[in-house]
């Protein structure tokens, strides 16, 4: 998720300071990503540097304690933000698939065994993640998608793993298999010529 979106979203709600949007942002978000302080306050001073938000008056006894809002330009950029799509066209750089498709080409890895190590640790996210939904209040919506989402990710995170397996089972089973005799490999290629 963008922290730059995010913080213009929040900010459209109203003037907050730094505190009340690292806040904010971990009640709409379930908790599931939260964010430091120090992200909110970096992402706020590129805001404030590109022109989309501004400080209030601050409080005379705490410089960090005054308030941010929104500029013309911090409306048209978070507009830009609720009107367009998420790109999907490129795939994320998701850490376990990295990780997967390089154990398949490194010398010596046990790749079952790095598929069961996540797939105990995925059950175990799993678990986690059904007890938080169910402590949830009916109302807390943005929680309730986050939290949705989330479980929904971890399920299909299960699948893929048993389709990884499937897929090394099949890869195992062809090495194993005795060459095919080179006559019948060309047989089907001369009968599809006739």
């Amino acid at each position: 998720m963008s922290i730059r979106a995010a913080m213009l979203a929040l900010l459209s709600a109203g003037e907050a300071t730094t505190y009340q949007l690292r806040k904010s942002f971990d009640e709409a978000t379930g908790q599931v990503q939260p964010v430091n302080i120090g992200q909110v306050s970096s992402t706020l001073s590129r805001l404030e540097r590109d022109g989309c938000i501004e400080r209030g008056p601050a409080d005379p006894e705490d410089s960090t304690a005054g308030t941010w809002r929104l500029t013309g330009r911090g409306r048209d950029e978070l507009e830009h933000w609720w009107e367009s799509t998420v790109d999907r066209a490129r795939p994320d750089r998701h850490e376990l698939v990295l990780k997967l498709s390089l154990a398949v080409v490194v010398p010596g890895m046990d790749v079952t065994a790095l598929v069961q190590r996540q797939r105990t640790a995925t059950l175990s996210a799993l678990h986690e993640a059904t007890r938080a939904r169910r402590g949830i209040a009916e109302s807390d919506l943005a929680a309730r998608l986050v939290l949705d989402h989330h479980l929904f990710a971890v399920e299909a995170e299960l699948r893929w793993l048993d389709d990884v397996e499937g897929t090394l089972e099949r890869a195992a089973a062809r090495l194993d298999a005795p060459p095919e005799p080179a006559a019948a490999r060309t047989a089907p290629r001369q009968e599809a010529r006739r």
